[in-house]
């Protein structure tokens, strides 16, 4: 990817945007190497991580791009090109959107009669303000709409194209034999007519993902949360599960 990156435009936990100088409507996103848990509570640096980060989302918002779901993706990613990809600006919507498709998480924590890995029918979305300072609380779609952070229709399109984001991740896991049990999403306000598209990162920080159906054997971020030593070994365990999903992931189509 041949894009001149300008000014830093923000920085989060584990990535770097940056104003393209080419034009003016696009960013640069950076994927940095840390790795955090608990809202940044915990914090370390995996080498290399930036790098499975930007292969793994670019791989995944390829495959969305191709499904016709509307992403600020445009390209890189995948290059010698520094874990960068070009991506349309946004004016990002302040929201985490959770799809749960199976019983885990906070969610079997704040449903305790709930069997713990039974498959939820229909799908359960959940929507978290971003707000570290607060651990992201839950938040109901009608304070949403009072406190101005989106309208009822924007809601109604960040659901519906969350539900259909986790369809097509779930296909493309199970062919695998990989369970996708949940998916967070974010998406942003784009260009005049401030159209809603999935944005910021998908990567394997973004869901649960359980090989044959079974928790134990699971591969995404969760191996570092449950971490109770950060050594270089344990540290080593979860850059080689990060690396398998990056492989995975690029035969998705």
């Amino acid at each position: 990817m041949n894009v001149r990156k300008g000014t830093e435009v923000a920085r989060g936990k584990t990535k770097i945007l940056y104003e393209s100088l080419d034009d003016a409507r696009q960013l640069v996103v950076r994927q940095g190497d840390a790795i955090t848990a608990g809202d940044g509570a915990r914090r370390d640096v995996i080498v290399g991580k930036g790098r499975l980060a930007a292969l793994t989302t670019s791989r995944i918002f390829r495959l969305l791009n191709k499904r016709g779901l509307p992403t600020h993706y445009l390209g890189g990613g995948e290059d010698e090109d520094e874990n960068e990809m070009l991506v349309l600006r946004c004016e990002m919507i302040p929201l985490e959107v959770v799809v749960r498709g199976v019983v885990a998480g906070s969610f079997a924590k704040r449903n305790p009669d709930l069997r713990r890995g039974a498959t939820l029918s229909p799908r359960v979305v959940e929507f978290f303000l971003k707000d570290d300072e607060h651990h992201d609380p839950m938040i109901s779609r009608e304070d949403i709409v009072a406190r101005g952070i989106a309208t009822q229709q924007e809601i109604e399109r960040m659901e519906g194209l969350a539900l259909e984001t986790f369809g097509v991740l779930e296909d493309a896991w199970r062919r695998r034999d990989v369970l996708l049990v949940d998916l967070k999403v974010e998406f942003g306000r784009s260009g005049e007519r401030r159209e809603v598209l999935l944005a910021d990162v998908i990567d394997n920080d973004s869901w649960r993902i359980w090989p044959h159906g079974r928790e134990e054997e699971m591969l995404d971020k969760q191996i570092y949360r449950n971490l109770e030593q950060r050594n270089e070994e344990a540290l080593g365990r979860v850059k080689r599960a990060y690396e398998e999903v990056a492989a995975a992931v690029a035969d998705f189509d």
